[in-house]
């Protein structure tokens, strides 16, 4: 099973996907934890700003799915962390995956702009930086997800909201 945490930089998804995973590994220790950013590292992706425009973007976003995939098709259940441009492959992923469950860490641009963990939306906004998602590059919002997080609060709780996703997606 795959379940596919998507959202724009900030929104949460590599904090509640580490618990998703911690959580799941404490019944299925074949949990693997995929967050895009790492992947970009590992494949050194990460380099160029070509990398982070939308064709170096959709590259990575296959990458990512064809290892969920790989991991999924050896009997791994993924954690997979993405911001996920890319409608068409969002509705691919329930006929690649044996089981897929998206959730959309939704918070409205403003917030996640005063949040600004990695400093890109102020780097967008003051023309240092390009190819940032939600500033000039579009964000699709997913029209299908099977779980909607609100996640413009400043903070919840962890693991009530990692047991949820769990809950939803039949994997507890």
């Amino acid at each position: 099973m795959v379940i596919w945490l998507i959202g724009l930089s900030g929104s949460g998804k590599t904090t509640l996907g580490r618990e998703v995973a911690r959580l799941w590994r404490l019944t299925s220790p074949n949990t693997v934890l995929l967050d895009g950013d790492e992947v970009r590292q590992v494949f050194a992706q990460d380099r160029s700003e070509e990398d982070y425009a939308l064709s170096g973007r959709r590259r990575n976003a296959e990458r990512m799915t064809a290892l969920c995939e790989l991991l999924d098709r050896q009997g791994l259940h993924v954690v997979c962390c993405i911001l996920s441009l890319f409608p068409d492959m969002r509705a691919g992923n329930a006929r690649r995956f044996s089981r897929y469950f998206e959730v959309f860490m939704d918070a409205p641009l403003a917030v996640l702009e005063q949040r600004d963990v990695k400093g890109l939306y102020a780097s967008a906004r003051a023309g240092r930086a390009k190819h940032v998602a939600g500033i000039d590059l579009p964000f699709p919002r997913p029209e299908h997800a099977d779980l909607v997080i609100d996640t413009s609060a400043t903070t919840f709780d962890l693991e009530t909201l990692a047991r949820q996703v769990l809950v939803a997606a039949g994997a507890l």
